[in-house]
């Protein structure tokens, strides 16, 4: 049967019939001769060595684990037949400090890339396009360094290696039209740039079947000088996945050999000599690293002898010096990720076998932590609001910006520079945001009744600096309590919740005062803002009308937010002997305007008793007639008591008189008719 490559599985040309080369064996089956009896691996790396990102990394890993010798391929200098040559100005030393390329002159235009390379390419995960494509996409994979060519034709003067100025354009090989900024590194020519170095080459730099000369580079980037920028721009390429794991300085000029041999092979052409420019002192130097005997048994919990030491490290390709107390190891200079003793003991253990160290129970004294009465910890909080019906919800830290922006107070809000998506772009504010998504959620499934909760952190930026809270936040939708037949159901109230937030503190011991307040998110008159003193540490209230129309919430919504270190601060109570003298109760009816709290109230009468009075109880609230507009009556019972004295009725007059007038001067109230 003739088939297409489509047909064939082989590649999605459906163009026509698939061609092989004029040498192709006739008679051999095309199994044999495409080697379809081959087998691909899939193999997953952690991303500190990208020393393996080869077939030569891994397999000089390889032939360390199973104690076998590696053969690579054979690369020889190529003899320059072409005195062609490129200019090239090394600017940016510090992102790119050893650039080499040479020019190759006189490809055939009609050349393909042979079928052992296509097909390798293939399986390995790459598209087969030209054959100067093909091969720097071969010795990438083949050796681990990216190498990117330039069509001769679009290089105006030679090549500069800098960094990219504010606001400069580069239009990429996929159609692109990026802005750059001055931290990108760019390989251009004296007139702009060409490439996104160790990412992308630009559309007018790449190579076409019309393509007879070109200048293919091999550098060295700095990992630090790449890493990111691919992200920032949504690309993803071979070449950045390497950099920014970081490549062997010593492997660009073996790349370009073994590249210029392979080139000459398939398509022909005249190369010139290599063109290399350097900055030493920019290189990633690798320093010896202190490797202690002592520590290395201490860590793996095993005896190794130093002579198998000794091997492990040569096999890995590190250099030793050895001294008193262990060794001086220098580590070759395509592991970045070895910096430090520790990475040594780990490679030694690794390569002997960590399922050869032995297993063995830990013996030590286990002394329990020291439990600070003074500090309650956020679960004993949850298990309150658990008891009082509330269910926890942990929702992203993640939230849209608009949500965000109507449900903060106050605050410079922290956006993400890659989000995850629109609606997850910003570090949130406040926990509402996440509770209200919940409640959403359980609407839609026809939950009438929701009372939630969330420990959590919220953020703000301040001074360049984020800051982080811990606090608890609450929400309460739909009816006080479950339906059922023997309590009539009502809907859930400010006062409720206010109950909510009075158990949390006073499981602290403290009494939290609440002043009405106004919050962009909450309702106007049914709002307050919660104190500790003179500290502000939380809000409370139903959520604003105009919000609830805009989340779509049918009724209203009571939420409350509280700063978990007020709460999780306790009071710890002191003793106070119960006196053995008899109380006296007086009850005084005082008139104060709409503004003066209850809270305000008991607070000033407390301020005046010197310690004689032991309760205050508000046993009733008027309006109407016989009280002016815009004031209220407070009834209130006052308990007082001495642990040294009886109180005489004289004693009692004397400091409910000191009360009435400090109520008066501070409160301006006037004591009921």
């Amino acid at each position: 049967m003739l088939c297409s490559a489509k047909e064939l599985n082989i590649s999605d040309d459906a163009s026509g019939l698939m061609e092989l080369p004029t040498d192709a064996p006739v008679g051999t089956t095309l199994a044999a001769f495409m080697e379809f009896p081959d087998q691909v691996l899939d193999i997953k790396l952690t991303p500190n060595r990208g020393d393996c990102l080869s077939v030569a990394g891994l397999a000089r890993e390889l032939s360390t684990l199973n104690r076998m010798r590696m053969h690579g391929p054979r690369i020889a200098a190529v003899r320059k037949r072409s005195t062609a040559k490129l200019p090239i100005i090394l600017k940016a030393t510090d992102g790119c400090p050893f650039y080499a390329g040479r020019v190759i002159k006189g490809l055939r235009k009609a050349s393909t890339s042979p079928i052992w390379i296509t097909e390798r390419l293939r399986r390995a995960g790459l598209r087969p396009i030209h054959p100067v494509v093909d091969v720097t996409n071969y010795v990438m994979l083949e050796l681990g360094q990216p190498l990117h060519a330039f069509d001769m034709r679009n290089l105006q003067g030679g090549i500069v290696v800098r960094w990219a100025a504010e606001g400069e354009s580069l239009t990429l090989l996929d159609g692109r039209t990026i802005a750059l900024s001055k931290d990108v590194l760019v390989i251009a020519d004296h007139k702009k740039a060409k490439a996104l170095a160790g990412v992308m080459g630009g559309e007018d730099s790449g190579v076409t079947d019309d393509t007879v000369d070109i200048f293919i580079e091999s550098a060295f980037f700095q990992p630090q000088a790449i890493a990111g920028k691919a992200r920032r721009y949504g690309l993803s390429s071979e070449a950045a996945h390497r950099f920014e794991r970081g490549v062997d300085p010593a492997l660009p000029r073996q790349a370009l050999e073994r590249a210029t041999a392979l080139l000459i092979a398939i398509a022909g052409g005249k190369p010139g000599a290599v063109t290399e420019k350097h900055a030493a002192k920019a290189f990633l130097k690798q320093r010896p690293i202190l490797l202690r005997r002592k520590r290395l048994i201490g860590i793996l919990g095993l005896p190794i002898p130093d002579r198998e030491i000794a091997v492990i490290l040569s096999r890995l390709g590190m250099k030793l010096k050895t001294i008193a107390i262990g060794w001086q190891v220098l580590p070759p200079s395509y592991r970045f990720d070895i910096s430090r003793e520790e990475d040594l003991i780990e490679e030694v253990g690794r390569v002997h076998g960590f399922e050869d160290i032995p297993t063995d129970a830990l013996s030590a004294a286990v002394k329990p932590g020291e439990a600070d009465e003074a500090h309650l910890s956020a679960h004993h909080f949850r298990e309150i609001l658990v008891q009082r019906g509330y269910s926890e919800a942990i929702t992203y830290s993640f939230v849209a910006p608009a949500l965000d922006d109507s449900l903060a107070e106050s605050g410079k809000a922290i956006d993400l520079k890659n989000p995850i998506s629109a609606d997850m772009s910003r570090l949130r504010r406040s926990l509402w945001p996440g509770l209200i998504q919940t409640l959403r959620y359980n609407l839609n499934r026809q939950q009438g009744r929701v009372r939630i909760f969330e420990y959590g952190r919220r953020y703000t930026l301040q001074d360049n600096e984020i800051i982080e809270n811990s606090c608890i936040s609450g929400l309460a939708y739909g009816g006080i309590e479950p339906e059922q037949w023997g309590i009539p159901t009502r809907p859930v109230t400010f006062e409720d919740l206010k109950s909510d937030v009075e158990a949390l503190f006073s499981t602290a011991h403290t009494n939290p005062d609440f002043a009405p307040a106004s919050h962009p998110a909450l309702h106007p008159s049914k709002s307050a803002a919660i104190y500790q003193g003179k500290q502000r540490v939380g809000w409370l209230g139903e959520l604003h009308p105009e919000l609830l129309k805009k989340l779509e919430l049918p009724s209203k919504t009571v939420v409350f937010e509280v700063d978990f270190h007020a709460i999780s601060r306790v009071r710890i109570p002191g003793f106070k002997p119960i006196s053995r003298y008899p109380a006296v109760r007086r009850d005084i009816a005082v008139v104060v305007p709409e503004s003066v709290s209850a809270a305000t109230l008991m607070a000033c009468v407390n301020e005046s008793s010197n310690n004689l009075i032991s309760e205050v109880r508000i046993f009733d609230i008027y309006r109407g007639p016989g009280i002016d507009s815009g004031r209220k009556s407070i009834a209130l019972g006052l308990i007082l008591q001495d642990s040294s004295r009886t109180l005489t009725d004289d004693a009692a007059d004397a400091i409910m008189s000191q009360i009435i007038d400090r109520l008066h001067l501070k409160l301006g109230a006037t004591i009921r008719d």
